[in-house]
């Protein structure tokens, strides 16, 4: 009898320390001949069980399917951010460190329709996340910039979704953790105004618990753009991953973990560990936190069975409404080190934490931590070294849309790009100039990656009226703190960016906000350094002064195509500190697109015809020595880079071409910038940069093609790529000459006097006296048919979000491309259960939507992106036709998986 009465004491303390215990309390009381009655209560109430004997820790659900979604030009609730903003602010409190933290008004915001369940939402479009509303076009958007895109991605945008809520949730803390929303998001439950995040490229969490019901519950989002909000397209709409994150009210806090390796050695590594443990709930809470490491295998990508190192099992007591960070060390054994390929192996770890009641076996959460062993080292004289071995940094720079998908994140779209960077040589990314999505990051850890991982692109003064200048002032700690926990325990990110290019770089106010944001880095994490890209701050000058990296744009290589670098300068201003070009070349090119005469100069300003430019076409020549007034070729930046051996390397600007800032033919839909075009279809410049980031890959090219029938008997340049240093031109069989690499300074081959007849060119080259690799390239015949190839003939069926890049090209009759080929060309899916997503050529005046099957060829080129019905089960196949009138048409087929 006495141990069935302590049994029940135990159940009613539990039941009162649940986020139900002040109802209870209230109803019944303290004593202890109402525990029966209590107990009566729990076993009807339908909030939940309050009794499990063990939990499953935390649950992390994708809530990306079944939203209903209206987009509306003019603002149809009349509601602002200005109106909301008291109710959102409180959302970065726990982000805040200077100040007073904000606080809820206790005056009811606005009511608004369209957040009620009440509403009924039957008319509108129903969709799965991520979503970019602007994508589908046309690109005539009123009012909206050729920097931005043309695309529609202003107005305000209304989602809705329901969640339905079991009973035992609400023994729970409930969160929404949004990845990225477009912008000044606002976020409802049941009518309720939970609060919100203005930044639209921040991940941000906010709690529903206060607010949630069993059974049926309406979340609503509420975002808005405003004309002229970006210099880029932005995207728009709920464009990254959702979730709903179910944990009990004692748990590890979000970005609750950060882990350091302070001391590594081939024979062991230091790992420290900080866990911050949040209560929820309303009595405190006495915890043990465990934290066992396991090394993860680099191919399955799944963690080993048995642990690495165990952290000691700490004890706190964890209030109330509050929380407690505790922390921990252990030795890790004969360490994996993550460094970045091909000199090192991105070997990965993942620390998993268990709270467990205090003396019991009963989880209170589980929370993972995937991170790498790695040192760091920046060098004043030779650059970034990790874990003891220099790291030239070949990076570029990218925005974050995906090409034709646009701004909504896709997970095989990214790892394509990745890929294709990797192939070229590159080991660094630069997140220019945003937080990127969570999962750009997995992926750069996984694949070797160093990242500069970047936040703002102006601070208090904006560079377009609606930026993030309106709202730094109120925000701006909170991004930045939140930005550094989400992503610190990354071991591709080797330092931070807090600016690009900002406009008080000059101003007297500059360097006190410089300095704010460098204190708030540091205080998150001491381990990294930190810098801004500086295209106009000098050598000296109190801005760079605050600089813990010299991260020089455009003045790495000198703005222009007659300047020398400045980087000389800043060595002298700044002997210990380590510098690298954070911006390089903004070199300008349309593949396939060669326009005559061809420059003679290392690098050249682009213009009309004279300098590489069509102003009527609005294309510029893919021979790769064109660039805008404060640019330059790639060839000259080598050079500036190889005078200057102390520089740590460069990130090029861009990678891929994106959406918008259409320099210098504004009236077109996307950039001139990348090295690759927008849908993936590697320019010339491709090699240019292989030749000199990969120099052990067997490799030359040839350009241009060799397709001129209105060229006959003029001379048409030819210029050579190669890793080799020496080379041979044939022409029709016949020697142009032998040549070698006239200087160190020397980074292509330029046959300037070659005459064009139809026929065929051929390069040999030769490395340290061998021959190392060969190029060709014939004269096509008339089109006569279409060739299909998939970058992958496999494909994930069940979540739909899978893709395979399909390539169509136009050749002639035995196969050559035909390189001047504009074929109207029709993706369809002609068997099994699969969808045209989108197509695209790499045309940046191509204005079709990209939603539209057919597809005019670019260059000879188009490209139809397929994905598999959502459900589909695996060993079906779908099968992909593309068409085109007069030519034989082409299929390839894809297998679910």
């Amino acid at each position: 009898m006495f141990a069935m009465k302590k049994k029940r004491q135990a159940i009613c303390q539990k039941i009162y320390h649940s986020p139900r215990g002040p109802l209870l309390k209230m109803l019944f009381g303290q004593r202890s001949e109402y525990v029966s009655l209590i107990l009566v209560f729990a076993s009807w109430h339908p909030f939940h069980d309050p009794l499990p004997s063990t939990t499953s820790g935390r649950e992390r659900l994708s809530l990306n399917a079944g939203w209903k979604f209206s987009r509306f030009t003019t603002n149809p609730d009349r509601l602002q951010y200005n109106t909301l903003k008291p109710w959102m602010l409180p959302a970065a409190n726990d982000f805040l460190k200077s100040g007073t933290k904000r606080q809820r008004p206790s005056d009811a915001p606005p009511k608004v329709d369209y957040a009620q369940p009440s509403f009924d939402d039957s008319a509108w479009e129903s969709l799965n996340l991520p979503h970019d509303w602007a994508i589908k076009g046309p690109f005539n958007a009123p009012n909206v910039s050729g920097g931005m895109g043309r695309l529609p991605s202003n107005g305000v945008g209304w989602y809705r979704r329901n969640l339905t809520a079991k009973a035992d949730d609400l023994t729970k803390s409930i969160f929404l953790d949004v990845d990225g929303a477009m912008s000044y998001a606002a976020v409802w439950l049941n009518g309720n105004l939970v609060g919100g995040w203005p930044f639209g490229y921040a991940s941000f969490r906010l709690e529903l618990t206060p607010y949630l019901r069993v059974g049926d519950n309406t979340l609503a989002i509420r975002l808005e753009n405003a004309v002229q909000n970006s210099r880029w397209y932005p995207g728009a709409g709920i464009y990254r991953n959702v979730w709903i994150v179910k944990v009990n009210p004692v748990h590890v806090g979000q970005y609750g973990t950060y882990i350091t390796t302070p001391s590594i050695s081939a024979q062991s590594a230091t790992a420290n560990l900080a866990v911050t443990v949040e209560n929820k709930g309303s009595a405190s809470q006495d915890v043990d936190i465990v934290t066992k490491v396991y090394a993860v295998d680099s191919v399955a990508g799944k963690r080993l069975s048995d642990p690495a190192a165990t952290f000691a099992t700490v004890k706190s007591n964890v209030a109330a409404g509050g929380s407690q960070t505790v922390n921990g060390s252990v030795t890790i054994a004969n360490p994996l080190l993550w460094g970045p390929p091909p000199g090192q192996k991105p070997n990965l770890y993942t620390a998993v934490t268990t709270v467990l009641e205090a003396g019991t076996s009963n989880v209170l959460d589980t929370y993972e931590t995937p991170f790498g062993i790695r040192s760091v080292t920046y060098d004043a004289d030779k650059g970034i070294f990790v874990n003891g071995q220099k790291v030239y940094v070949q990076g570029t720079c990218n925005h974050h849309d995906l090409g034709s998908l646009g701004a909504a994140f896709n997970t095989r779209a990214l790892q394509r790009q990745f890929e294709m960077l990797k192939d070229m040589g590159s080991n660094a990314l630069r997140t220019s100039h945003n937080p990127p999505a969570p999962e750009f990051l997995e992926l750069a850890d996984k694949m070797g990656f160093m990242v500069l991982d970047e936040i703002f692109d102006c601070w208090s003064n904006g560079k377009t009226t609606n930026d993030f200048h309106l709202i730094f002032a109120d925000w701006h700690e909170a991004d930045l703190r939140s930005f550094v926990r989400r992503d610190r325990n990354h071991p591709s990110v080797i330092a931070w960016s807090y600016g690009n290019e900002i406009p008080e770089q000059s101003g007297t106010g500059g360097a006190a906000t410089a300095q704010e944001l460098k204190d708030i880095l540091r205080s998150e994490d001491p381990t990294r350094l930190g810098t801004t890209g500086m295209n106009s701050a000098s050598a000296g000058s109190a801005f760079a002064n605050v600089m813990d990296i010299i991260g020089l744009n455009y003045q790495g290589e000198g703005i222009g195509p007659s300047a020398s670098s400045a980087a000389p300068n800043f060595k002298k201003a700044y002997p210990n500190k380590m510098i690298w070009s954070s911006e390089s070349a903004s070199t300008l090119s349309t593949r396939g697109t060669y326009i005559f005469p061809v420059s003679s100069a290392i690098s050249t300003t682009a213009g009309g015809a004279t300098a590489g430019g069509n102003n009527t076409a609005q294309y510029v020549s893919a021979y790769d020595l064109y660039a805008p007034s404060w640019g330059s070729s790639p060839d000259k930046v080598f050079r500036e880079q190889d005078k200057n051996s102390f520089i740590a390397g460069e990130f090029v600007w861009t990678g891929f071409d994106y959406i918008g800032e259409p320099t210098p033919y504004d009236k077109s839909r996307s950039s001139y910038f990348g090295i690759i075009d927008l849908a993936g279809f590697k320019k010339d410049r491709f090699y240019l940069y292989q030749s000199r980031w990969a120099p052990n890959v067997k490799m030359a090219h040839i350009l241009p093609h060799w397709t001129w029938p209105d060229r006959l008997g003029q001379v048409t340049p030819v210029h050579v790529f190669t890793s080799a240093d020496e080379a041979e031109l044939f022409v029709n069989g016949k020697s142009a000459g032998r040549k070698k690499k006239a200087s160190s300074s020397t980074y292509r081959f330029r046959w300037d006097d070659v005459v064009y007849q139809p026929g065929d060119i051929k390069v040999v080259t030769y490395k340290n006296g061998a021959e190392w690799a060969t190029d060709t390239k014939k004269t096509a015949g008339d089109a006569a048919k279409l060739t299909a190839s998939a970058d992958r003939t496999t494909i994930k069926g069940a979540t739909g979000e899978d893709l395979s890049f399909i390539t169509v090209a136009v050749t002639d009759a035995s196969g050559e491309v035909s390189p001047r080929a504009s074929d109207a060309i029709t993706f369809a899916v002609t068997s099994g259960p699969g969808q045209i997503v989108t197509t695209d050529n790499g045309d940046p005046t191509d204005m079709t939507v990209f939603q539209n099957p057919t597809r005019k060829a670019f260059s000879g080129l188009a490209l139809g992106i397929v994905r598999a019905n959502p459900g589909t089960t695996a060993g079906q196949k779908i099968v992909v036709t593309a068409t085109a009138a007069g030519l034989t048409a082409a299929s390839v087929t894809l297998e679910v998986v």
